[in-house]
């Protein structure tokens, strides 16, 4: 005999470990410090128990696979993998799921069904498994605020826009009623129109009451009657009177109120100005005072002659008659718009968009008309006569210059001007002036535009702004900007005048400045070229276009005697400002000192400084240009003859490299003589010091950045990697000079042709699937493969849903047959409960009646 279930079960149990003998307590303080990995080794192993005691909760596959083939068995057991795998089914659990869902679900429905009526509970929140009990609580009390926030529906004394509710007969408002006593809106007239049209209505009710008395007197005995009660008409009808009556009244208060305080307002003024001690000046009599006393003065003639008698039909008809001109007179058109602020950066860009394409094109060597250069361009002459022409864009050159002027008009506040970044900006590189220059803190403001020489007249301007003159970029005084909280005293112990010849020579200007500060000599400029301005007199044009060239001059001489850089800087922005007047004279002396370089063959400062000079005032990104192509030619011939072998050269070699890369900023040209001269200056002995050293290597960086577009960026540059690892360049400069190779020789590798796939040879030998699997469909033709998996779908979907409806019969049928059985054992127990007291009153009333039997017959 098979041992029982109980001892099978206990036996398992030990098997798998989960009970055995009883443990000490150390035993069992130290299983519980284990990790819970034991926990669910010991869970596993009850459930294992467990299925196998119920082997009819397990359902494994119908039917074994199809089509047993070599590709479904796994490597390591050979069993069946994927789908074909023993899945193992619960068919009890699936049955108990679904009970539960129908039961929550179908039998409310069937036990609702052929039923009417009952109770449907919306408030809010009933019924929403999303709404938790506080959220539902928050939503009614809102709610319950929002509805007691809108006042009473009854309440008369609030008005519309207070949450009142006005009282409507049929859908509409009483006063819309017609023949309703309170129709007109009393708040729509005047005060004293209401207040007649009310006393008229009062006087016209006593008047009938009173014709009515007389009419029909009453009886003694009709006066002793007590008085009626009044009908819910009557009564409605007075509280409605009663309540427009008291809102009536707090209108016409308001209105008082209203009209009070503005008119106090009006007077505020004439109340402060005796506050403060300020007697008004007596107002003037309007011309309608002297009116002739008949007409009222202040008034319009035609209304006064309407009043007067005119006929209203004449008037009517003159009225319309005007109607008809104004409505035919035609609209001014304004001649100029002004421009709205899109409009204006849509034309600010298309203006820039034009400079640079210009500049594109002196870059590359293309002509530029003379219309395009000369747009934009405005002469000295052309300034002048405009000031005298009254035109508000240009303002009074006589009062920047301490003189005065009629016809003139008063200059404007000064604005700032802001200026367009471009390429002709005059801006000094950090390395190239002395930093710390006060020139940084003026308020000079540099034109965008450049000189073109090429062009051969004063087409040069031709990005300049229209409304600026070509020499006032220096309105202010600069003696302000560098002599700020000197007193006159000071300057004149300074030896700084205010007046100043112009001299026509380097000479001259030596001897002007002989007993002047350097730092001064900005400040002398400035004055000399406002009190010898060409706007003053015909003859200042050729003093001061010598006066430029002296200048000129004087900007080498201060470089050769090593003045102050921060003087210089400021006195080359006074050149770039007069280059635009003096193109020919400022570029023949820029020429002249080019020449002098070339005979000598070494550089001097001066001539340091002249390159410097000319790179800032001259656009150095043109494809030719009369002053920056001789300075680049001499230049690349220096660095090209050179070889540094002393510290002159190498400093010298260092400034120069530096100048010329900053020359091709813009149009990024190539300059052979820079890279050579830089490569031996690394390589020389002896070797250049740290500072000059640091140069060359920040110019490697710069000439790596500029050029590393270009195609043959790897031959060039491949010699520094081991020039710059030798001289013990940073780590990080020589990985960013590698880093630039590496992307130069990807940029330039071979064009290949795409690796495409080997097309295959087309064979009859049957196409070999590794994972085969018979239940899948291997169809070339998509469509088709598409059609057939969608109508498995529908097949599947289909069965399922025919399933689900015989288990949702089944359990209809389950429900109506207990409820059927419920309905019968109630109807068999209440059978039987009458039964039973039928048959025991039966019994009773037998047992009386024997024994009422029995005592008759004793009886007897």
């Amino acid at each position: 005999m098979p041992a029982s279930q109980l001892k099978r079960l206990k036996a398992s149990l030990r098997e798998q470990g989960v009970t055995g003998p009883q443990q000490s307590k150390k035993q069992k303080k130290e299983h519980k410090g284990r990790s819970g990995q034991e926990r669910v080794e010991r869970n596993a192993a009850i459930q294992q128990i467990r299925d196998s005691f119920n082997p009819f909760e397990l359902r494994q596959a119908a039917r074994p696979a199809k089509f047993p083939s070599a590709s479904r068995k796994d490597a390591n057991d050979g069993k069946a993998s994927g789908r074909y795998k023993d899945v193992l089914h619960r068919p009890g659990v699936s049955k108990s799921a679904g009970e539960q869902m129908r039961r929550a679900t179908l039998l409310p429905e069937m036990q609702r069904r052929n039923k009417a009526g009952g109770l449907v509970d919306r408030r809010i929140g009933e019924g929403d498994v999303g709404m938790t009990p506080e959220e539902r609580a928050t939503e009614r009390f809102a709610l319950e605020k929002q509805r007691k926030k809108g006042g009473s529906m009854f309440d008369l004394e609030a008005s519309d826009d207070e949450g009142g509710f006005g009282l409507t007969h049929g859908g509409r408002s009483i006063a819309d009623l017609a023949g309703d006593d309170f129709k007109d809106d009393v708040s729509g007239g005047s005060d004293d129109e209401s207040d007649g049209e009310l006393i008229r209505k009062k006087r016209r009710r006593s008047d009938v009451d009173d014709e009515e008395e007389d009419q029909q007197p009453l009886p003694e005995e009709a006066k002793e009657e007590p008085e009626r009660k009044k009908t819910k008409k009557e009564v409605m009808e007075e509280v409605i009177a009663k309540s427009k009556m008291h809102k009536y009244e707090r209108q016409k208060a308001q209105e008082e109120d209203d009209e009070l305080r503005e008119k106090m307002d009006k007077e505020m003024t004439d109340m402060l100005d005796l506050l403060k001690g300020y007697k008004p000046p007596p107002k003037a009599q309007p011309a309608e005072a002297a009116a002739p006393q008949g007409g009222n003065a202040g008034i319009n003639p035609d209304r006064q002659r309407l009043i007067d008698g005119m006929d209203r039909a004449a008037a009517d008809k003159e009225y319309d008659v005007r109607m008809r001109q104004y409505a035919q007179d035609t609209r001014a058109k304004p001649s100029d718009r002004t421009k709205t602020e899109e409009e204006k950066a849509v034309a600010e860009a298309e203006r820039l968009r034009k400079l640079e394409e210009k500049r594109a094109k002196r870059m590359n060597g293309e002509e530029v008309s003379d219309d395009e250069a000369e747009e934009g361009a405005d002469t000295g002459a052309d300034a002048a006569q405009r000031e005298l022409n009254g035109d508000d864009d240009y303002h009074d050159e006589m009062a920047e210059f301490g003189f005065t002027s009629s016809n003139a008009p008063q200059k404007p506040a000064k604005e700032e001007k802001a200026v367009q970044p471009d390429e002709d900006d005059f801006d000094l590189d950090d390395d190239l002036i002395a930093s710390g220059s006060d020139a940084e803190d003026s308020d000079v403001s540099v034109d965008e535009d450049m000189v073109d020489l090429g062009s051969g007249s004063d087409a040069e301007s031709e990005e300049q702004e229209p409304a600026v003159d070509e020499e006032d970029e220096f309105v202010e005084d600069e003696d302000e900007d560098t002599s700020a909280g000197k007193t006159g005293a000071n300057m004149t112990d300074l030896g700084v005048r205010y007046t100043y010849p112009c001299p026509r020579s380097h000479t001259e200007l030596l001897d002007v400045i002989k007993d002047v500060p350097v730092e001064e000599l900005p400040v002398i400029v400035q004055r000399i070229r406002k009190l010898h301005h060409p706007s003053l007199s015909a003859a200042n044009k050729e003093a001061m276009a010598d006066f430029s060239e002296a200048l000129v001059d004087h900007i080498a001489y201060m470089g050769t005697n090593d003045q102050a850089l921060a003087t210089i800087e400021r006195l080359i922005r006074h050149l770039h400002s007069l280059s635009r007047t003096y193109p020919t004279e400022i570029a023949t002396a820029f020429r002249t000192q080019l020449q002098a370089f070339h005979e000598r063959g070494q550089p001097t400062a001066g001539d340091l400084v002249i390159l410097t000079a000319i790179g800032s005032v001259y656009p150095p990104s043109d494809h030719f240009h009369q002053v920056v192509t001789p300075a680049v030619t001499l230049m690349a011939r220096w660095l090209g003859i050179t070889n540094p072998t002393s510290s002159t050269h190498q400093t010298q070699g260092a400034y120069l490299v530096r100048l010329a890369l900053n020359y091709q900023k813009l149009s990024k040209r190539y300059l052979p003589e820079a890279v050579r001269f830089t490569l031996r200056a690394l390589s020389a002995k002896p070797a250049p010091d740290a500072a000059q050293k640091q140069a060359h290597l920040e110019n490697v960086i710069a000439m790596a950045n500029l050029w590393k577009d270009k195609t043959a960026f790897t031959e060039i540059f491949q010699p520094f990697v081991t020039t710059l690892s030798k001289s013990g360049a940073a780590k990080k400069d020589v990985q960013h000079l590698k880093i630039l190779l590496d992307q130069a020789r990807l940029h330039r590798r071979p064009l290949a042709l795409h690796n495409h796939k080997p097309l295959s040879i087309r064979t009859s030998i049957p196409k070999f699937e590794e994972a085969f699997n018979p239940d899948k469909h291997y169809d070339p033709d998509k469509e088709r493969s598409d059609a057939a998996k969608l109508q498995k779908e529908y097949k599947r979907e289909r069965k399922g849903a025919l399933r689900e409806l015989r288990k949702d019969a089944n359990f209809i049928a389950r429900e109506q047959l207990r409820e059927k059985r419920e309905r019968d054992a109630a109807y068999e127990k209440k059978y039987k409960r009458l039964v039973a007291e039928i048959q025991g009153e039966e019994g009773r009333e037998a047992k009386e009646y024997q024994r009422e039997k029995m005592k008759r017959k004793g009886q007897r």
